[in-house]
């Protein structure tokens, strides 16, 4: 129940639904048990069967307004002395359609409210797990599986829709009809009615182990989805090398052991939850049948019995129609509980916290002016597997330090920490001689531009994705895309700035997608950049326009660049070079060249001798 409490917040202002969807349901379940009530009273008529002491009995008042049968037979006395038998007859049928007509129009207006509200809560949760995961810090997405957060915003959140529906169609309507109807039965027959409910705690015992059972089953089943998305997810995002490496038959195969696990996992929840509704029904109309043949016995055997022929049809009639709202009850606890387990798995998430925190009254760092410093900075991804150890660095504005090592010597890793992706595990650093962890995030990355090694582009216009971010014009965007010469392939495209690149950037080729990165950050037009290897996936003419275009870009700026093309770097004021995540040597790169047997010198003769 905690759980649904917490989905409803999402749903807020409740009163604004709550209220008119219950007052609509009140109504539309008393015209429809109405419209029951009144078979009695037809039927008398219908049959002849109302004489002179029944017609006197019919005049007599209602002492208590519980008493529904007699106010309908009250109805029926007056009708009958006003009209006659076929006058009240008219007037039966003609009440039976009113009722029926309000009935279906309250039950459509309680309707429209509950979709209303359904849909503004699943809107508001979306959006809430949308919104908690892109301020998640780096690490939860290189930890967690693409295909899970999917699962969690689709299908899960899919899952508490219908589940919410359910819930508050059985609990907000369905329950007052199953109120309503009982109420009747009891002011017809007591004795009945007594002997007839045995039916519920029974029923709800079965129910209740079902429903415990079903729970774990729809964990299950949402975990099986997820792997499911995954695996479409990598397969489609890597269809180039499933053909290249001939390994359709291989993803065919794990595809077939995810979709059937799938299979299994849904069908074992499916046969539990059916069982509920079946099982409900059948207990039901076996009471009925019990109370047909104790009842008809009585009437076709002239006993004394406290009901007529027409009010035990009647009687007979409207239990059968409890059964219908007290089926919808245990298909809503069953979906109850199905809902609560993708209701978890999205709390989840909701309640996972950025290991990379805003800082209370954090300060905006509006320009940088002096340096940014690292101080025996340390860190791990993972506890006791650590990728730096004790760097220190100083970049000074205006300056252009180049880090350099093998792979995995920790240089993206580095760079990474200086607008905050992560958080160093020991030391600090600082921009101007203020730790970064005392600054606000968005305003410490608004003083960088960041070019990675792999292009990260959208399925959208070249102009939105060199303008990503910003509110730029079209002249704006062009003279950007001019100095990562970029403008004559776009200008070439068949709709030029708004040309779609497809998925990824598909349409283009690497350099190509390479050069509108680096037009994106030469747009931001930052004081300090941070370039991971941007020049490797341009061909040598592509790297050497866009080399001199990142040099003047350079210019009057501080720029960190990683690379593995040590002739890219040459130029640099301060070469760093990392072996196993800590700095073995700095310095210029004639320097570094005359150190002998030096990590650096070992670096560029290999690369020459390529």
């Amino acid at each position: 129940m905690k759980t649904y409490l917490r989905i409803l917040h999402y749903a807020r202002p409740l009163g604004q639904y709550v209220g008119p969807f219950l007052v609509f349901s009140i109504l539309a379940s008393v015209f429809g048990v109405l419209n029951f009530a009144l078979i009695q009273p037809l039927l008398d008529v219908l049959f002849d069967k109302v004489g002179t002491a029944d017609a006197a009995r019919f005049n007599q008042k209602p002492s208590t307004w519980l008493d529904l049968s007699q106010w309908f037979n009250y109805g029926v006395g007056r009708a009958l002395d006003a009209y006659g038998k076929l006058g009240t007859l008219r007037l039966v049928c003609g009440v039976i359609l009113a009722s029926v007509l309000l009935s279906n129009a309250f039950k459509y207006f309680s309707v429209r409210i509950l979709e209303t509200f359904k849909a503004r809560t699943v809107a508001n949760l979306r959006q809430a797990v949308f919104d908690r995961a892109v301020t998640l810090h780096l690490g939860f997405f290189t930890n967690e599986r693409k295909g899970d957060l999917l699962a969690r915003l689709t299908t899960d959140v899919q899952e508490v829709e219908y589940s919410v529906s359910r819930v508050f169609t059985a609990f907000f309507r369905e329950i007052f009809t199953l109120i309503f109807y009982v109420v009747l039965l009891f002011t017809m027959s007591l004795k009945l009615t007594l002997f007839a409910l045995v039916i519920i705690p029974l029923s709800g015992t079965v129910i209740g182990l079902l429903a415990r059972k079903l729970k774990e089953n729809a964990s299950e089943v949402q975990e099986r989805l997820a792997n499911v998305i995954s695996l479409l997810d990598e397969t489609f995002g890597g269809i180039r090398v499933v053909k290249a490496f001939n390994g359709e038959s291989f993803v065919r195969r794990r595809f077939e052991e995810e979709n059937q696990g799938y299979r299994r996992s849904l069908l074992r929840m499916f046969f539990r939850q059916e069982l509920a509704s079946p099982f409900s029904e059948v207990a039901g109309v076996s009471v009925v049948c019990g109370l047909l043949l104790y009842g008809g016995s009585l009437v076709l055997g002239g006993g004394e019995f406290e009901l007529s022929a027409s009010t035990f049809v009647t009687y007979i009639i409207i239990f059968s129609q409890v059964l219908r709202p007290a089926k919808e009850i245990s298909n809503a606890v069953s979906s109850v509980q199905r809902g609560a387990a993708s209701a978890e798995r999205i709390l989840k998430l909701l309640d996972t916290q950025s290991e990379v925190r805003e800082a209370l009254n954090a300060r905006q760092a509006t320009d940088f002016s002096e340096k940014i410093e690292l101080q025996r900075v340390s860190f791990a991804y993972a506890t006791g597997r650590p990728v730096l150890k004790n760097v220190s660095l100083t970049i000074p504005k205006g300056k252009t330090v180049a880090l350099v090592g093998s792979s995995g010597s920790g240089k993206s890793t580095l760079a990474d920490l200086i607008p905050r992706f992560y958080d160093p595990t020991e030391g600090r650093i600082l921009l101007d001689g203020v730790d970064i962890r005392h600054l606000s995030k968005a305003s410490l990355r608004s003083l960088m531009g960041i070019v990675t090694q792999e292009s990260i582009l959208f399925n959208d216009t070249v102009f939105n994705n060199i303008a990503f971010g910003s509110n730029a014009t079209l002249d704006e965007v062009v003279a950007a895309a001019k100095i990562a010469n970029a403008h004559d392939f776009i200008a070439a495209t068949p709709e030029g700035y708004w040309t779609v690149i497809g998925d990824r950037g598909a349409k283009l080729s690497g350099g190509q997608r390479q050069r509108l990165s680096i037009a994106r950050a030469v747009l931001k037009n930052p004081p300090i950049l941070i370039l991971d290897e941007a020049t490797s996936a341009l061909d040598t003419e592509s790297e050497k326009l866009v080399q001199e275009a990142i040099t003047n870009l350079m210019k009057n700026r501080t720029v960190l660049v990683i690379a593995h093309r040590l002739s890219t770097i040459q130029h640099a004021d301060e070469i760093v070079v990392l072996h196993h995540g800590q700095v073995v040597e700095r310095g210029t790169h004639d320097e570094l060249l005359n150190l002998e047997n030096g990590t650096y010198r070992r670096l560029s003769q290999m690369q020459v001798a390529v």
